[in-house]
């Protein structure tokens, strides 16, 4: 499967147009619904596998943020061979009552995993949280970039995103 193939792919499944609200507060009329690919795991697959290429080099954890992230982490982990870390968006007040479940991130250098990359802001609250942790984050990992100031937004807190799909190779496999 060419990136070509596989960007088409994702599109086909995951494109939706309309009126949506999205997590930054903007409304879009173009909607990448990231549970269609995340739930097909022979797609979710291909992704990982393709994913785990861009895993910066000295990776140790792989972080995955809710609630997307998840779905992604886990598989990414299998095909990098690292272990996985679950990140809330608040910890629970009961069980272990922990942000970051799974593996330990406190003096590891970390890995955020995210579905789709719009704004930045949840990569930017989970990373402050994940830094407040003692975890070492540089970087962010994510399927779709929709290039609408993710990655700047991410540089400036010191996080370099690397995107396996953009918006324009999405647009481009029409």
């Amino acid at each position: 499967m060419t990136d070509s193939d596989l960007a088409r792919q994702v599109r086909d499944v995951s494109r939706l147009t309309g009126e949506f609200v999205l997590r930054s507060g903007r409304t879009a009329t173009e909607y990448f619904d990231k549970y269609q690919f995340e739930s097909d795991p022979l797609l979710l697959d291909k992704l990982a596998e393709q994913m785990a290429v861009l895993i910066p080099e000295g990776t140790e954890v792989l972080a995955g943020l809710e609630m997307g992230g998840i779905a992604v982490v886990t598989a990414l982990g299998r095909h990098a061979k690292l272990p996985c870390a679950f990140v809330r968006k608040q910890a629970k007040a009961y069980g272990t009552a922990r942000l970051a479940e799974g593996a330990e991130v406190a003096g590891r250098r970390v890995l955020v995993v995210e579905d789709v990359v719009t704004s930045g802001g949840q990569v930017v609250l989970s990373t402050q949280d994940l830094r407040r942790l003692g975890a070492h984050v540089d970087h962010a990992l994510c399927v779709i970039d929709r290039q609408e100031g993710g990655a700047q937004a991410l540089s400036a807190e010191g996080i370099t995103l690397r995107a396996l799909l953009t918006r324009a190779d999405l647009e481009a496999a029409a």
